[in-house]
Order: structure tokens, then sequence, then C-alpha cells
């Protein structure tokens, strides 16, 4: 299967143009919940591709407006080039969104267009997933605060804890969609109380916080004290060793999930991602 089958096309493609302001893009970031936005500029020729922009490029440079500053070159790919050497190029650069560009901007593919790809049987799938999967699993007491969690979610740079109970069993899972959705943003209060993170504060969520495939611009943030469990989901989907990469990736794509524990009997074994799956097409 080539990118041209898998990527969303130019059409559907939200970009924004230079010259532009960071405003411009926090509006997509925010809004739309996209993770980056290619830029593009008009030219007498017509449009041309010029780069991504993203959340981490406005952490970075906070005080920094313009997008022809702000912008990054990341790598592309192109229409002809396969499904198996895009999932390549997201896993060796760390990204889930890659712009598909032959002189101008022809279209987007991403981490969850390879995975339906697998799932729909247009690329291998037939690796056994305890081949694949991550036995280093990221986990949070049941009875942790939100704001603790939200801590360890954000320093070990993954979207997912698995919950554990007093025992250390298996009790749900937490992840970052959970966390913004009640979370709320507060800007240009001067008093932010117990609860609100002062600007000194290392709870404090700088710039824009990525949740899962939402993000947000913020000063500060107000998140729920109360335990994990109030906000866990408490009904999980889980795979075993023997499913196939295509198996769980129909599973990820009907469930609208990005990662699936892994089990033997009632064991925690591992963790499936839908960025591991890509390396079936190695």
């Amino acid at each position: 299967m080539n990118v041209a089958e898998a990527m969303t096309p130019r059409s559907d493609v939200v970009t924004v143009e230079l010259p532009g302001t960071r405003d411009d893009v926090l509006e997509y970031l925010q809004e739309r919940s996209f993770s980056s936005v290619p830029v593009v500029k008009e030219t007498d020729e017509g449009e041309t591709y010029r780069g991504l922009i993203s959340r981490d490029d406005l952490i970075e440079n906070p005080d920094e407006d313009q997008l022809a500053i702000l912008m990054r070159e990341v790598a592309t790919t192109t229409q002809d080039a396969t499904v198996e050497e895009v999932a390549a190029l997201m896993l060796e650069e760390g990204t889930r969104r890659v712009p598909v560009v032959d002189g101008r901007l022809e279209g987007i593919v991403t981490v969850t267009d390879v995975v339906r790809a697998i799932a729909d049987g247009d690329a291998d799938g037939d690796t056994e997933v305890g081949e694949l999967a991550s036995r280093d699993v990221n986990t949070v007491y049941v009875e942790t605060p939100l704001t603790v969690a939200e801590r360890e979610l954000f320093y070990a740079n993954l979207p997912y804890a698995i919950v554990l109970d007093e025992e250390g069993e298996m009790d749900g899972v937490l992840t970052e969609v959970d966390i913004i959705d009640v979370a709320q943003v507060v800007e240009g209060e001067d008093d932010t109380g117990g609860s609100i993170a002062d600007e000194d504060d290392d709870w404090m969520w700088e710039g824009i916080k990525s949740v899962g495939h939402s993000y947000i611009p913020t000063r500060n943030v107000r998140i729920p004290s109360a335990p994990v469990e109030e906000f866990m989901t408490g009904d999980v989907v889980t795979v075993t060793e023997r499913k196939t990469a295509r198996d769980v990736a129909r599973t990820m794509l009907r469930h609208d999930i990005e990662q699936v524990p892994l089990v033997q009997g009632d064991e925690l074994v591992g963790v499936v991602r839908d960025v591991n799956l890509l390396e079936a097409l190695r």
C-alpha cells in the first residue's frame, strides 16, 4: 500500500499561512485537537510547503510570535512511498505525523493511518503482539490524587498509566484524555488559589500541554485533586500475546484507544501502544 492510499489529502488538511502568528496556530491546536499544523506560503507560482509547527515549538519559544521563526523543517515523504517506509520514518524520527510533499503539500499521513492500513490488511499485521509489546509499564496507584498522577504521566512522557489497586492488580487505565476532560484552564488571575499552580510552581502546565489527541494553551490549569479512581476507565480492554498486530489494530480503532494492556491470564505483562504496531512493518 502506498502513502497516497493511506494519507489525508491536501483538500482535508488544515494549514496556517505565512506570514502569520502563534495565535493562528493555537486555534487549531486547541479547538480542533491537532498536534501540529503544516505551514504554507502563497507565491506567484502557487502554494508552497514551508514546514511544520507543533505544540513543542510553541513551548520552546514562549516569547516568539512569528510563524516564520517558530516553524521547523521535518522529515517528509511522498505519495509513492510505501506504508512500510513511512512507518519506519515515524519510528526513526519519533513523530506521529509526516507531511506528504512533492514541491507542494499533498497531504498528511499519521500513525492512525498506518494502524488502519494494518487493520484493513493493506500492510503486514501477522506478527504476534507478544513480540511488539513494551514490557515496561507505566503505573499509578488507584488512590493517587489526579494532580500527582498528571505529573507522573508528564515526567514519564507517556499518554497513559495502568491503575493498580491495593494488591497491585490492574484496576483501570488513566489517560491524558481523562485528565483534560476534567481540567479547567485559568488565565490572567492574580490570586490562583491553592489548587492552581503559581507561575514558579512545578505543577504548572506551561505553554501548551499535550493530552492524547488534544492540545490546549495554558497559563495555569486547575486539576481536581480527587483520587485517580474517580477519573480512570474501569472497563479495560485487554489483549493476549498470541493476538496479531492486525487483531490489535482493529481493537484500537473499534474502541478509539491508543494503547492496550497485555495480559497472561489475570496477570499484566506489558502494554501494546499504536506505535508498537508499526514495528510489525519493519
